[in-house]
Parts: structure tokens; C-alpha cells; sequence
């Protein structure tokens, strides 16, 4: 899909879930088989014994009757049996039989999943489209309202804003400190609206892992009853189709860490259990890789890893044995480097990058802004002179250029060690001169004793 069609489609409002993800009434609407929830549904009473209908349709995420007409016929082909209820609650008691069990164990030896039942592929990718990112028009007023509290340079602020409209990747780059990983975490907040994540997704009955609650932030739904002591939830009457979870739009960041394998499904032969890959957890979403040419691949590789995606808006993996399978990639792509982006990729590859955005040392009128919002962030009270002190005697006569990082830095360092001196009343420059001392590296030769500068501590 071409860029000037996918802005044609309207972003989706948060409660138009069940319009795109209508929840299923029966077996066939689910789009799995009779004998995969069979399977879904003996492991879970393997795993947990003895369980009533409602907290059955809970932990498959299913409706009361998809369940019931499951439990009717594992108890008519001798799987399951009803248990008398326990103590005070009424409630009926589903539990396996021996041949119940000899079912589940042989489910489990082919995966080890249990859990809310999969979204079959093809309803997956529908509802990808359906809550597109590239269906959000980004202006420079929801900009300048999501930057309102932060000092970003007018003309920074309209290029980043631009390169969201163009559905193309977005390449970062400049000296560490200077705000590069801050500013575009910001952007999920421009990004807005939610969307849909499903707990798992279902390719050709193989379970792949999708809702990570460390990357998903959940919204909940106030429509969607929630109490576990409301009979009616086995109706599952509200909302959108509960194998999905709404969340706010993903940001994903990966650094360092970032190894190939992260980007292909994994599986976990302790658990016989597949995981989804990063860019996959990212859709509908951003995902930025940062510090790129510091991962242990090679960036060319890295970069290479992304030129079909970003040119078909497709991914493609496999799965199980042999199984391949293409899904829409629908993401925000940022690449974030501190190093020459010439000597990371060739020319070929910058031109499928829609836009460049260069972050430099800043002004002395934004370094002093963000030493004052810094100060008020912290409590912190400072003489006036001291941040002019700052830029002109340190960082000017040690020729260090004026960092986006560095006014949050050196006062909380002076923080530190004016509580340690029992020290009290505001931050001067004597304090700061201090602090400096702590945060910079000092080199010294044997040639002289004015020292080269480098940064201390990494941002």
C-alpha cells in the first residue's frame, strides 16, 4: 500500500475495537479447529485441576457457549467429568478424566502453550490495517502540544513531526547527550489513540506468543465487565473480541542487546513455547532501534534485515518446521545512532530512508531553559549566576559543547554531595564547579596538565 493510501484511512477510535475484532459466537468464528481448542482447553484443566464454566471462558478468552459446547463434548467422548461443587459457591466443577489426562499430556508434548486461545493469522492482519499508524496525521500543533514541558528547536520539532506523515523510516543521528533517545520516546505520546494486541496468535495451529506486558502498556475498558464474581461474564457480551487486549500504541526500543535472532520468532525448547520477534510486538506502533553500530551484529546486516520490510510493508517468518508466513509491517521504523551514519550504511540503503534528522549542541538560551526546568523538576533553587557559569567558565574554557543531558547531570551530582557535606541553601557555582569534577574524565600527560575532556558518564 502505497503512502497517499494509507493516509486515506481514518485512525481508529478507542472504542470501535469490536468493529474490526468482533467477538466470536461460535467454533467456526473463532477460525480454529474443533481439536485445537479441545487440546487448548484439557491443558488448562490439566494445569489447574478442577475449574467452573466462568473461569474457563476467562482464561481462553472465549464465550460462555464456545466453552460449553467444548466441555459437552469432551465429557460425551469421555475426557471430561463434572465435579460436585465445593464449600459455598454453586458453582459446577469441570475436571479430566484418566483419558482427559493421557489428551492434555499429549497436547503439551507438542506445545507448551496454555493460555487465552490464539487470533488466527488473517484476523491478526486485519486488524493490523484497520488500526494502521500510518493512518495518523501528525500536525504541528499535537506536536508542539506533546512537546509543550520539553526545549526541542522549533525546526527540530517540525522535521521529526513530518517524517511521522511520511510512513517512511526516520534516521536519527548526532553526538551522545544530545536528546536522541528522550525526543523520540516522546512520540508515542503523538501517536495517541490505542490499539488492539492479541495474547497469541494462531499460524496453521502453531501458538506464537504477541502481548508482552513489559512493551504493552493495557488500557483498560470500563465497558467490559471485569469483576471474577459477575456470573454474566461467562456471556462475554461487551467490547471487542477479549483474544485481544487494548493498549495503548506500542513503543518498542531495542539498543545494544539487539541480536538477529530478537527479530525472528523464537522458541523456547524448555517451554515448547514460540515467541513473537520485536518488530512484530511493534506494530501499530514505533520501534527504535538505538545506538545503532553498537549491537553485536553488524549494522550492515542489521540494516539489510529491514530493506523488504520497509519497501513492501511485509515481514516474513517462519515458524515451527519449516512454516513461512508474511505479516503486515506496520510500524514507525527509528534508527538512532552516535556514530557517522556514512560509515554504518551505503548510499543504496539511505535513500530508502525517508528522513535524516541531525541532533546537534544546543544554544545557550535552550541550555539555560533546560537547566531551569531541571532545577524545578529536582526542587532545586540555584544563584543566577550559576548556569552562566556553567557554559562560560566550564563548559566554554574546557571546550565542551553545551549537551542536552548535561544541566539534569551536574545537578544532581551537586545534589549529592551538598547531602553529603551537610550543605544547604542554593546551588552555586562552587558546587557545580565540584560536580564538573565528578562527571568529566580528567586525562592527564606527562606534556602538560591541561587535559582533554571526555564525557564521564553515558546518556
Amino acid at each position: 500500500m502505497d503512502t497517499l493510501a494509507r493516509k486515506a484511512l481514518p485512525a481508529i477510535a478507542a472504542g470501535a475495537g469490536s468493529q474490526v475484532a468482533a467477538r466470536p459466537a461460535t467454533i467456526s468464528e473463532t477460525g480454529l479447529s474443533h481439536t485445537f481448542l479441545d487440546e487448548l482447553l484439557v491443558k488448562h484443566l490439566h494445569a489447574s485441576g478442577a475449574l467452573t464454566l466462568r473461569h474457563l471462558t476467562e482464561r481462553l478468552a472465549l464465550s460462555g457457549s464456545i466453552v460449553e459446547a467444548l466441555l459437552g463434548f469432551l465429557r460425551r467422548d469421555g475426557r471430561a467429568e463434572v465435579h460436585p461443587a465445593r464449600g459455598s459457591d454453586p458453582s459446577i466443577l469441570y475436571a479430566l478424566t484418566d483419558k482427559g489426562r493421557a489428551m492434555a499430556l499429549e497436547a503439551l508434548a507438542r506445545s507448551g502453550y496454555v493460555g487465552p486461545a490464539p487470533v488466527p493469522l488473517e484476523q491478526y492482519a486485519a486488524v493490523i490495517r484497520a488500526h494502521t499508524v500510518h493512518g495518523l496525521v501528525t500536525t504541528r500543533q499535537s506536536m508542539q502540544a506533546a512537546f509543550a514541558d520539553v526545549v526541542l528547536r522549533e525546526s527540530l520539532l517540525d522535521q521529526i513531526g513530518a517524517a511521522l506523515n511520511s510512513g517512511r523510516a526516520i534516521f536519527i543521528y548526532g553526538p551522545p547527550g544530545t536528546g536522541k533517545t528522550y525526543i523520540t520516546r516522546r512520540l508515542a505520546r503523538v501517536l495517541g489513540s490505542t490499539t488492539l494486541v492479541p495474547y497469541a496468535v494462531s499460524v496453521n495451529e502453531n501458538v506464537m506468543q504477541v502481548y508482552d506486558p513489559i512493551l504493552h502498556r493495557r488500557v483498560e475498558n470500563s465497558r467490559q465487565p471485569s469483576s471474577a464474581a459477575n456470573s454474566s461474564n461467562v456471556l462475554l457480551e461487551y467490547g471487542h473480541d477479549p483474544r485481544f487486549v487494548q493498549c495503548v500504541r506500542p513503543f518498542v526500543m531495542a539498543g545494544g542487546e539487539l541480536t538477529m535472532d530478537m527479530l525472528g520468532v523464537r522458541y523456547d525448547r524448555a517451554s515448547r513455547t514460540y515467541e513473537a520477534p520485536l518488530q512484530f510486538k511493534a506494530n501499530n506502533g514505533l520501534l527504535m532501534i538505538d545506538d545503532l553500530g553498537r549491537q553485536r551484529v553488524e549494522a550492515v546486516d542489521l540494516l539489510n534485515r529491514w530493506i523488504v520490510p520497509m519497501e513492501e510493508q511485509q515481514d516474513y517468518l517462519s515458524i515451527g518446521s519449516g512454516v513461512h508466513f508474511s505479516v503486515p509491517f506496520d510500524l514507525v521504523l527509528v534508527f538512532s545512532t552516535n556514530m557517522d551514519p556514512r560509515a554504518l550504511a551505503d548510499e543504496a540503503f539511505m535513500r530508502r530512508i525517508g528522513y535524516k534528522i541531525a541532533f546537534d549542541a544546543l544554544r545557550p538560551d535552550e541550555y539555560a531553559a533546560i537547566w531551569q526546568q531541571t532545577c524545578v523538576a529536582l526542587g532545586l533553587e540555584c544563584e543566577q549566576r550559576t548556569v552562566e557559569f556553567a557554559m562560560t567558565e566550564l563548559h566554554a574554557g574546557m571546550q565542551v559543547p553545551l549537551l542536552a543531558c548535561h544541566p539534569r547531570d551536574l545537578l544532581c551530582i551537586a545534589r549529592d554531595q551538598m547531602a553529603y557535606l551537610n550543605e544547604s541553601g542554593l546551588i552555586g557555582p562552587a558546587s557545580i564547579s565540584r560536580a564538573w569534577q565528578s562527571y568529566f574524565v580528567h586525562l592527564k600527560s606527562s606534556a602538560k596538565t591541561s587535559a582533554d575532556v571526555e564525557r564521564g558518564s553515558s546518556t
